[in-house]
Parts: C-alpha cells; structure tokens; sequence
C-alpha cells in the first residue's frame, strides 16, 4: 500500500480485518502527513456522519463540519486503534514488474516485494503550478497552495490568486479578511453551492444525486446554481465551461461574499509574468507582491513510469472502480471524487478493494 492517508488507512483496516498482510509506506513522518501539513484553517466541507473512515466515528462532540487539526487527530487515533502496519519515512519512488509481483523501491533505497499494490496518495501529494513565460523575472514571491499556511503576513500585500476550486476560495477569502488586497484569476468558472441547507450538509443532499449520469449531476449543479442566484443576486463568478473532468463546486459563500462587496477582484486567465506582477489573456497588467497557484493536484502515478495510462483527467485508468486496465494486481482507492464526498467514497472504494484482493490472495 502506497500512502497512509484517509484511503490508505480505511484500505489497510479492510485488509487487516479479512487477514491480509499488508504494509503500508508513507512518505511522512506520521499518518495522515498531507493533511497535517495543509493550511491551517481548513474545515471540512462533508458533515461528520459521513467523514469518518470504516469502522470509528468521528467523535460525538466533534462540530457538525469538523476542522482540519480534529480530522488530523481521527486519522492518527484511527492508525492506533486498528494497530495498522504504517512504515514512515518510506517515500515511493518505483514501482516496477518483479517474479509475477511488484518491487517497491523508496527514496532510501529499501526494496519491498509484493503481489498486490494499492495507489492510496490521495490527490494531494502531485501539486500542479502551470508554466508562464517570464517568471524568472518577476522579483515578488511565487508559491502553490500546498505551501501556503496562514495570511499571518498579508495585511498590505498585493496577492494574486490563481484558480477558483474550493482551496482558492478559502485561500483568497481569508487573505481578504486579513487585509491583502487580493485578486482571483479565474481560467474556468465554477458552480457555487451552500456549504448546508436549513442546517442540513448539502453532502447529505447530494447522496442520491451521487448515483446519477456526470451529465445529471451537472444539471444538479446548474439548478442549484440558478436557484442560489435567484437567491442571492447575478453570480459574480463565471460559470464552468461544460464537459471536461468532474469538478466539485465551491462550497460555501466566503469567496463570493468578500467578492460582491468589492474586496477581491476577479480577472480573466494568466498570460505572463512581468518584472512586477502578471499580464493577463486580455493583455493588461497588474502589479504584485506575490502569486499562490491553487491550481489543484494529480494523481501520483511517476512512480509507474508507463506501465500504467491514464485517463483524461489524470487517474489511473480503472475497471469496477479501483482495478487498474493495465495491471489486474493493481488498485487505485481514492480516486473516484464524487458529489457524494471523497472520504465517503474512499470508505466504498476501501472495501471493494479489499475484497478483491482478498479473493486473489491465496488463503
């Protein structure tokens, strides 16, 4: 197992609670390495009901939409109390064909043999930064969202945020409240949903919606989204272009709010950089202190080289959810994002993996 993440510890609990030795190898220093290390103020956008793992419940007293820190503490309370087979510090670099298996080679050098592999590195640990002319040149400070922590030095700052999905949003909106003057540059729109209705999570809404056609499930999206604008007023965020990979909504007014009065402005797409800030696809510029890309993840899938394709949208390609096409001993847990919520669907893809790998390891 590649990744002690929410989906490598719910795959390893499966798989240890039918028998199956297994090992788990995490590139950090603890389970649950990327969550431990996002931004500070995340707070899940799922309702606890459905955020925990198999098996334990996020605690009773745990608010309705948990924060990072106590999903961080459920994640490392989860590796202990099902005594999962975590090895730290084990960070995958190759993944290659060996005596009908797979040998498993770390950073450090150490080699572990396998019949089955299972990719549990979430979609967190491949972060994409698009490449612009000229940024050689630009004498400001240029970081992904993965590296960003807090806005405890924003107050003044001209900051540029580069994309609109849901760590954007935050990202942008509490760079506003802290004082930076902050722009969002927006390549593709997004729909923009509430975070919960008449105090129910729009996750638990979304559940039905969930087993529907993509097609219908952007329908969904649309509806709420107009239905929100009657609401609300006109958006102030374009709409997303149609087609293409699956795109969770922005959750949650706080972008959009700090946008309609006038606190962040939105530009178009990002041509180039300049000695002092951006050039944008419309051709003019604007001076800045920094750049964030929020420019989201993809799957890791280098240490296969190509013995495995891809699908359009950066995953393994994949039979019955989590079988890859190109190797019949490989699994991929964490890789269906849905409507329904990603730890939600972990828990599914954890226990339809496990299954099967039960059924092609000899008893």
């Amino acid at each position: 197992m590649i990744g002690a993440g929410p989906a490598g510890l719910a795959t390893s609990r499966e798989l240890s609670r039918r028998a199956v030795p297994h090992i788990v190898l995490e590139r950090g220093d603890q389970a649950g390495h990327t969550w431990a290390n996002l931004y500070d103020s995340p707070v899940l956008h799922t309702g606890k009901h459905m955020s925990a793992l198999p098996g334990l419940r996020l605690p009773d007293d745990a608010p309705l939409f948990p924060t990072r820190q106590l999903f961080v503490d459920y994640l490392q309370r989860y590796a202990t109390t099902f005594s999962l087979p975590i090895r730290t510090g084990a960070d995958v670099v190759e993944v290659t064909r060996a005596n009908r298996g797979w040998a498993v080679r770390t950073r450090a050098g150490e080699s572990v043999n396998a019949r089955a592999v299972v990719v549990a590195t979430g979609i967190a640990s491949n972060p994409q930064t698009p490449s612009l002319p000229g940024r050689e040149r630009f004498g400001g400070r240029v970081r992904h969202s993965i590296e960003y922590k807090n806005a405890a030095d924003a107050s003044g700052r001209r900051i540029l945020v580069v994309g609109v999905g849901n760590s954007a949003g935050e990202i942008a909106a509490e760079l506003s409240r802290a004082g930076a003057a902050v722009t969002l540059a927006v390549r593709n729109g997004t729909h923009v949903i509430p975070r919960q209705v008449l105090g129910i999570p729009i996750q638990y809404v979304s559940i039905p919606i969930g087993y529907l056609p993509r097609g219908a499930q952007r329908a969904f999206a649309t509806f709420i989204g107009g239905a929100i604008a009657r609401l609300r007023g006109r958006p102030v965020l374009p709409v997303p272009h149609p087609g293409g990979c699956p795109r969770v909504p922005l959750i949650g007014f706080h972008l959009v709010d700090e946008v309609r009065r006038g606190a962040i402005s939105v530009r178009g797409d990002v041509a180039a950089f300049t000695a002092d800030g951006v050039q944008f696809s419309d051709g003019t510029e604007q001076a800045l202190d920094e750049v964030i890309f929020a420019t989201g993840f993809r799957a890791e899938m280098r240490m296969f080289d190509d013995a495995v394709h891809h699908d359009p949208c950066g995953f393994g390609r994949r039979r019955n959810r989590v079988v890859s096409t190109d190797q019949p001993d490989l699994y991929f847990v964490g890789h269906n994002p849905d409507v329904r919520g990603g730890i939600f669907m972990i828990g599914r893809d954890a226990r339809r993996a496990a299954r099967l790998i039960q059924q092609g390891v000899p008893a």
